[in-house]
């Protein structure tokens, strides 16, 4: 770098003797410092690097009802996974092994959502007479208090009802179309995750070979090894945070138990689903504890539940999500929670949910590029169409077999 330097330095001067010239506009960088020189130059390829990301990130936002259900196909086939794998190994067609996983996630899914309708259809009827009495003693509060409340001017009829309506039904119509319109985006996001982990589970190797197939035979075999111990680190995650989930529920659920608090069950499976959104999921839904302990058990008792609900939170933040999954997903915690931090700022929940997963994986891809272990493997592109000939090979002489044995019979 001295030896460029000093060639840069020394043209101008050379230059300036030929022309007889004190100062030329072209030796002007002899005035600016190196290291100058070298900030500048690191300053505009990181302007350039921000740039490209800041586009990418404007990109996925655009195509966010297309991208969010493949994210979320890809943690569940990261989830599901093994139990094909296992099917294979054990001799069963892979379809089978994709049958086997989906049904049992969609019977365990199924199973706590029948647990959480049959306690609240249970409890429903109860839970609203409470809802009723509490609000009864609340405006008696308010009328007693000693700063006391007309609720006279918080009556109304059924036919300022209906006039309110009236005068705003255009707002209601348009709040209900733009309703059915998320409903329906929903509706379909769901059966996007559905089909892209159908194939995902089925022919997850032959896409991935597919796309890698777009680059340069020189990077076949580094990308693939990358992204081979990505997927690892975004499988740790997933397995993992259904045991900070799990922590999560029955922390919360034995709290309202022991507190007398009702509706347990329903509860811990609330806080259990919602715990896969890192931070916000758990305390989210521990309100909903709150507010049953409210009703049916005083202000005292919501107090303490809201205290349990901190007391599972913190744990979750302080030790589950940056040590247990820090471990697990090979970060460090900070990076955990700074990750988590970003993601809601810049997409809400979707990002929140995917931060970690996307920083695991980015964090192991990295390694694994940078420690070379890459080096001197074979082209896996080549690999995979070599086995994927001679299986096509050996199926057309079994076919041929049959048809030869077909006719002598």
């Amino acid at each position: 770098m001295n030896t460029i330097l000093n060639a840069s330095e020394s043209a101008p001067n050379s230059e300036d003797s030929k022309n007889g010239n004190t100062v030329q506009s072209a030796s002007a960088q002899e005035y600016v410092p190196a290291g100058m020189r070298i900030a500048a130059a690191w300053s505009w390829r990181l302007l350039l690097v921000g740039a490209a990301i800041a586009v990418t990130f404007w990109l996925i936002a655009q195509v966010s009802t297309i991208v969010i259900p493949l994210f979320i196909a890809v943690l569940l086939a990261a989830l599901l996974q093994p139990i094909v794998q296992f099917a294979v190994k054990i001799g069963l067609p892979r379809w089978l092994g994709m049958l086997t996983a989906l049904t049992v996630m969609v019977s365990f899914v199924s199973l706590l959502v029948w647990l959480i309708v049959i306690n609240f259809q249970s409890g429903f009827d109860a839970l609203g007479v409470r809802i009723q009495f509490a609000w009864n003693d609340f405006t008696e509060w308010l009328t007693t208090s000693p700063l006391p409340f007309d609720l006279s001017d918080f009556k109304f009829s059924v036919s300022d009802a209906i006039q309110t309506i009236r005068e705003n039904q255009n707002r209601l119509l348009s709040g209900a179309l733009g309703f059915a319109t998320t409903a329906g985006q929903i509706m379909a996001g769901a059966l996007l995750v559905i089909f892209s982990l159908i194939f995902l589970l089925i022919d997850g190797k032959k896409i991935w070979f597919w796309v890698l197939g777009f680059l340069p035979a020189a990077a076949h075999a580094p990308v693939n090894e990358a992204a081979k111990a990505g997927w690892e680190s975004v499988g740790h995650y997933v397995r993992v945070q259904i045991l900070v989930a799990f922590v999560d529920a029955v922390g919360i659920a034995l709290g309202a138990w022991i507190l007398g608090v009702p509706l347990v069950i329903p509860i811990g499976i609330s806080v259990f689903l919602a715990s896969f959104i890192p931070f916000l999921g758990a305390i989210t839904t521990g309100v909903l504890a709150c507010v049953i302990a409210l009703v049916y058990n005083g202000p005292t008792i919501a107090l303490l539940m809201l205290a349990v609900v901190v007391l599972v939170n913190q744990i979750e933040g302080n030790v589950m999500q940056p040590l247990v999954m820090g471990n697990a997903v090979s970060v460090h915690p900070l990076g955990v929670v700074l990750a988590v931090t970003m993601g809601a700022m810049f997409a809400g929940i979707a990002g929140a949910l995917f931060a970690v997963p996307i920083a695991a994986c980015a964090n192991s891809m990295v390694n694994t590029l940078a420690s070379g272990s890459w080096r001197g493997l074979p082209d896996p592109v080549k690999i995979y169409h070599a086995d994927k000939e001679q299986k096509r090979d050996k199926r057309a002489i079994i076919r041929e077999l049959a048809r030869k044995v077909k006719r002598r019979s």
